[in-house]
């Protein structure tokens, strides 16, 4: 893989996404992203969602990972390894009692880094529920804002539109995703 490349506009390197999932860059290249991913004990069965233009590739340092891929679930242990190709509806969590570290890479980066800005930056500012997870009105906003690089799985022809309305409402209470920032 070609030498890290660091982008100046991020003064940390660890990224919140989740209450029980973050991520630190490895490595960022022009045609890669590497992160050390953590899912934290606790964790609950997220949403299938998939990544139109990029394939996933992920490898299990420790702990045990559950997985829904194109529907079919499994458990993973340390040295195990799988890909998700671009376009297939996938979901991972940490149902276990010990953390799971996992090496995670995405191909190409597009604006994933971004979006993990993004996320960081509403747990930072504590723009979440009780339970640690952006609402409606911000899921409306950053998923309308980041859907070239993550979106719900489902019927795109109903998620748009009702993405989009929420968005709408969720700009006036003043969610901005980085990229409307400047």
């Amino acid at each position: 893989m070609p030498d890290a490349i660091v982008p100046p506009l991020i003064d940390a390197r660890t990224f919140k996404l989740t209450p029980h999932e973050s991520v630190t860059v490895r490595e960022l290249g022009p045609d890669h992203l590497t992160v050390d991913v953590v899912y934290s004990p606790g964790g609950q069965l997220p949403p299938a969602h998939f990544h139109p233009a990029q394939d996933e590739h992920f490898k299990i340092i420790a702990g045990r990972l559950h997985v829904v891929i194109d529907g079919r679930k499994t458990e993973l242990g340390a040295g195990a390894t799988w890909d998700v190709p671009r376009g297939t509806p996938h979901r991972m969590w940490n149902a276990g009692s010990e953390p799971v570290h996992a090496i995670w890479v995405t191909t190409p980066p597009m604006r994933t880094l971004e979006w993990f800005m993004a996320l960081d930056g509403l747990q930072r500012a504590g723009r979440v529920g009780r339970d640690g997870m952006p609402g409606l009105l911000a899921f409306g906003v950053y998923l309308t804002a980041y859907r070239d690089v993550f979106r719900l799985a489902g019927p795109q022809w109903l998620l748009g539109p009702v993405l989009r309305s929420l968005a709408v409402i969720g700009r006036l209470r003043g969610y901005q995703p980085l990229a409307s920032r400047s």
